[in-house]
């Protein structure tokens, strides 16, 4: 790689790693640019996921204060997301690429539209509460908004999100959320901390196997610029996350996901 295209990396991983923190998605930024220079899809992805590590470590320090105090709650939303990132990478590894090629235009398409609609889908939840009785944090939750009962359909759906976050991931900060606006009583910002250590436990799991089975794969000289760009990211987005406006960011990822499903189908 020229001197340029390093320093576009090393970017690109500080922009994800902000993006993650505040949003999701920052694997919108990795991604294309490593196809764009040269990666196949399998390798970008790979590599993408091993470099905003750091980027998800250093977010979810950032929102430490906002985590739910609930420890066995946590510790099983960890799990299922773990094991879902597990499978997801194993998924990965297992099928052909030729699979991997046809399926990430449509997982980044559906992606994109569920950063645009979020909004809408949260003020509907947020509808749905407000006429349902006991609104609010649960019983004997501490006001931490997880509920001492985890329902069933929370835990199968921050695993189906693990899954896809160890296959591919774009997006998935997006989809935990979502998960966890729809089975969870927490605040937008305890969600968003759930959301960042979640990703971090699934993507870590699936950048271990990584590691272990498909350590040909991996350009380490990406990871590392990567890995050093989202690692400041990441404490970029946990200090300026309030200040800036969700639209902004959604808009920015709205146009990379059109422009990524156009240069995969070309």
């Amino acid at each position: 790689m020229t001197p340029l295209e390093l320093a576009l990396v090393a970017a690109a991983g500080l922009a994800a790693g902000t993006i993650n923190t505040i949003v999701g998605s920052g694997s919108l930024v990795t991604f294309p640019l490593l196809v764009a220079l040269g990666l196949t899809p399998v390798e970008a992805n790979i590599s993408s996921k091993l470099g905003i590590i750091p980027g998800g470590v250093s977010g979810t320090w950032g929102y430490r204060h906002h985590l739910p105090r609930a420890g066995r709650a946590l510790a099983t939303l960890a799990t299922c997301s773990a094991v879902g990132g597990l499978a997801g990478a194993l998924l990965l590894l297992a099928l052909p690429g030729s699979v991997f090629d046809a399926v990430v235009p449509v997982l980044i398409g559906a992606a994109g539209v569920l950063v645009v609609t979020q909004p809408f889908i949260k003020a509907r939840l947020a509808r749905s509460r407000a006429t349902a009785p006991a609104a609010g944090a649960a019983p004997g939750d501490g006001g931490v908004g997880l509920p001492e009962a985890l329902p069933w359909g929370l835990l199968l759906g921050l695993g189906a999100v693990g899954v896809y976050s160890g296959y591919f991931g774009a997006a998935q900060g997006v989809m935990y959320m979502a998960v966890l606006g729809l089975g969870t009583a927490a605040t937008v910002q305890q969600q968003n901390a759930l959301k960042n250590l979640l990703a971090l436990v699934s993507n870590g799991m699936s950048a271990l196997v990584f590691v272990v089975v498909a350590w040909s794969a991996v350009d380490w000289l990406v990871v590392a610029l990567l890995a050093a760009g989202s690692a400041v990211g990441g404490m970029v987005g946990a200090r300026v996350g309030q200040r800036l406006s969700p639209w902004a960011i959604r808009g920015c990822v709205a146009v990379i996901c059109v422009l990524a499903v156009i240069d995969l189908l070309r």
